[in-house]
């Protein structure tokens, strides 16, 4: 399973609140289409973000999982909610699950493989089945 670091309060809002559209200056890679990842809080915080709540304070750890369906280029603000931001691809996500512990890990650019230790401790969070 492939993982997608996102900066705080951006992964947060996801698996916490109701963000549910990842803004992005790339397309979504035909590969990950449909496919189920890890949502990966970055080291470093988005300062410029405006977004309160609980759990936007965990940093280099996976915490949490979805599906990205598809995606489209935006050209107005209010196409995809509250979130979506204009002249960004939105890529949307469903199926979104926060992990009750986040899993320590280092994140990288772009779409990246974690470690299984680090996989498998999140999936069994989402199932309850060792992996």
């Amino acid at each position: 399973m492939r993982a997608l670091t996102i900066r705080q309060p951006w992964a947060g809002a996801i698996v916490h609140q109701t963000k549910r559209v990842e803004n992005r200056t790339w397309k979504l890679p035909a590969a990950h289409h449909g496919a189920r990842i890890l949502i990966h809080a970055g080291a470093r915080p988005d300062r410029d973000a405006q977004v309160e709540g609980p759990h936007l304070d965990v940093f280099s750890a996976i915490v949490g999982i979805a599906t990205i369906t598809g995606y489209h280029w935006a050209d107005e603000w209010d196409c995809c909610g509250p979130w979506a931001f204009n002249q960004t691809y939105h890529w949307t996500l469903t199926d979104v699950a926060a992990l009750p512990e986040p899993v320590p890990a280092k994140g990288a650019l772009g779409f990246w493989t974690p470690s299984d230790d680090v996989s498998n401790a999140a999936l069994r969070q989402e199932t309850g089945v060792a992996w």
